[in-house]
């Protein structure tokens, strides 16, 4: 365990060390609230942040939870709810006030509803692939490259190059990393069928 009084000396101690947890005094020099913690995260993403203060608003805290905190409490902590505190978190689960409680449920319901109509938005574009395109699309989001498609296929480079630029225009993006996100994380269960069908033809 080490201790540091500066936000430069602990950028310096986390590229090195990658601590699990990390216990971050919301008064420490330099860390800016909201921005700092960021920018540790940055560093460090595996790192548990925990954050200390003497008085914490419930809008700053929940701040910091946005930006990536797992744990908030008072500087004067017992040091037998700290272990309580550190093991919950190590455990996955967060130590946020009860204030703090239906906002946290209220931010996951908006983020549920905008992952769901995102999720129809990109089934209604899918819907407007042909088969073929939608092999193409589904070896693009697997990290195909254009050879490895046209071989696996069995067609030319030029032709895979042709549906994609179909494909691009279809579902309006620019290239083909959107492309891999649109298709590997918000297929509906019956894009999903499909694909598992066309990867069991292709792997045979």
């Amino acid at each position: 365990m080490s201790c540091v009084d500066s936000m430069g000396k602990l950028k310096d101690s986390l590229e090195g060390s990658k601590p699990e947890i990390l216990l971050l005094d919301y008064d420490l020099p330099d860390l800016d609230g909201q921005s700092g913690l960021v920018d540790l995260k940055n560093i460090s993403p595996e790192t548990k942040f925990i954050i200390l203060s003497l008085d914490l608003s419930d809008e700053s805290e929940w701040e910091m939870f946005l930006a990536g905190a797992k744990g908030c409490c008072h500087k004067d902590i017992g040091n037998n709810q700290l272990v309580s505190v550190i093991e919950a978190v190590q455990k996955g689960e967060l130590w946020i006030r009860r204030s703090l409680t239906n906002r946290l449920l209220d931010q996951l319901a908006v983020i549920a509803l905008e992952k769901n109509l995102l999720k129809t938005e990109v089934d209604n574009l899918l819907s407007h692939l042909t088969r073929r395109e939608l092999e193409i699309a589904t070896l693009v989001g697997n990290g195909e490259s254009n050879k490895q498609i046209a071989h696996q296929l069995a067609i030319t480079e030029r032709t895979v190059k042709a549906h994609l630029t179909e494909i691009f225009r279809k579902l309006k993006v620019a290239d083909r990393l959107k492309l891999a996100l649109m298709v590997s994380g918000t297929l509906s269960p019956t894009h999903q069928a499909q694909i598992e069908e066309i990867n069991l033809r292709v792997s045979h």
